[in-house]
């Protein structure tokens, strides 16, 4: 799957989750770009996205993330 796709499959499940069409995500994307990206949203996006792409992600994985575009490679990677 391309990275470009990946990205718009994300980008679904933040619209999804946080109940905001209007949520456009790029590579660079942090928490502090997106309104109610919070700790607990986080939880739940990270569940949602293993959950669409059938994977689990490690805390290490997790906490290492430093945009959305370092999540992506590691979904790249696993599929």
């Amino acid at each position: 799957m391309e990275s470009s796709e990946i990205l718009k499959q994300v980008n679904k499940i933040f619209i999804d989750v946080l109940d905001n069409e209007t949520i456009v995500l790029s590579n660079e994307t942090t928490a502090n770009d997106v309104e109610d990206w919070d700790s607990l949203t986080h939880i739940q996006l990270v569940v949602a996205i293993e959950k669409h792409f059938q994977m689990h992600f490690t805390s290490s994985e997790i906490r290492n993330w430093k945009n959305i575009g370092e999540m992506c490679v590691t979904i790249s990677k696993r599929l």
